[in-house]
Parts: C-alpha cells; sequence; structure tokens
C-alpha cells in the first residue's frame, strides 16, 4: 500500500525532497509519496502498451512518454499543484515540458496496478485526475488481466466507458481508432 512519506508538505519543500531522493516520489494533496519499483511484468505490459500507442500518435499532434516522467496537474479549482508520475503519460505536443517535468491538462493517462500501490491508483490518483481534468484514465490490472477506461463526462466526473478482461479489445473513446488487443497486452 502506498503511504505517505509526509504530510503538510509545500510544493517547494517537495522539489527540495525530490532534488535529494533518487527515489520516484509524487506529491498529492500536501503529501509525498515514493512509488515502488516496477516489478518485470508491469514493465512489460508498458511496453506492449507503449509501442502501439508511439505507432497511433506518429503523425498526430499527440506524444507518449513512458515513467519515469514527473507530470505536473494543476487543480483548477483550487489552483493547488501536484505531482505524480503516471506509467504511460500522452501529452500534446512538447510546450509543456520544461525540461524536468511537464506541466499541463492531459489527454490520457495509464496506471498499471501493483499488488502495492493499488489503492493509491484507484482511489488517491482517480480523483486527482478527475479534479484536474485528465480526460482519459486506463487502469490496467495485471492480476486480473483486465483494462477499465474511464471517460470524463460533462459533469467532469469520470465514467467507465469500456472495461475488458483476459480477451476483446480495449478501445479509447477520447481517441478513436486506439485499440489494444488483450492477448496481446497479457501473453
Amino acid at each position: 500500500m502506498s503511504l505517505p512519506l509526509a504530510s503538510g508538505v509545500s510544493y517547494e519543500r517537495y522539489w527540495v525532497l525530490r532534488e535529494q531522493s533518487d527515489d520516484r516520489l509524487e506529491y498529492i494533496d500536501g503529501a509525498v509519496y515514493m512509488t515502488p519499483s516496477p516489478s518485470v511484468r508491469h514493465q512489460l505490459i508498458s511496453s506492449r502498451l507503449h509501442f502501439p500507442f508511439s505507432l497511433f500518435f506518429r503523425g498526430k499532434p499527440c506524444d507518449v512518454l513512458a515513467a519515469p516522467l514527473d507530470v505536473e496537474l494543476v487543480d483548477e479549482q483550487t489552483g493547488e499543484r501536484h505531482v505524480v508520475v503516471p506509467d504511460l503519460t500522452v501529452i500534446y505536443g512538447e510546450k509543456g515540458l520544461d525540461g524536468a517535468k511537464y506541466i499541463g491538462v492531459l489527454p490520457l493517462i495509464v496506471e498499471i496496478l501493483s499488488p502495492s500501490n493499488q489503492a493509491h491508483d484507484l482511489v488517491t490518483k482517480f480523483n486527482l485526475y478527475m479534479v484536474c481534468g485528465v480526460h482519459e484514465y486506463w487502469i490496467v490490472n495485471p492480476m486480473k488481466q483486465a483494462v477499465t477506461v474511464y471517460v470524463l463526462n460533462k459533469e467532469r466526473l469520470y465514467e467507465q466507458a469500456d472495461v475488458q478482461v483476459k480477451t476483446g479489445t480495449v478501445r479509447s473513446m477520447y481517441f478513436p481508432g486506439l485499440a489494444i488487443d488483450m492477448a496481446e497486452l497479457f501473453h
């Protein structure tokens, strides 16, 4: 389970801690979380997604980047800043890249669950991504061989748009034509 290493931390203090550490640290709601190193299975699934995503976005105004990449999200209502390290991040071009991180609203984020971080990805990040306006959030569950796709609706709440378990094709709603064969993903 991902528990905060520290809470009540300012954004500026987070960056001091981040610069002093070799660990992958995230900053959500004033708390600092350490993200665990991914397993080999996790990395295989990430690369099986990264390749078809890259092919799909070739020649389009979006790019897909794999972890580790610091992504700064801003809560539009409070102005509070958060920093996460998604497994895969689809960005609109390079204008949000500042050399150390990407800053901006994202069209699509993918998180691959690990036994130790399920609650963090399913609750903490789910709510953060929804509040910060990430248009589409994919949750990949290797233990169940499942992919669930959530899309922001008009009320700015996530609704489940697709779920596939073991077989079939999971499809993006935000990017028509982006589809992943489940057999290829979990072989």
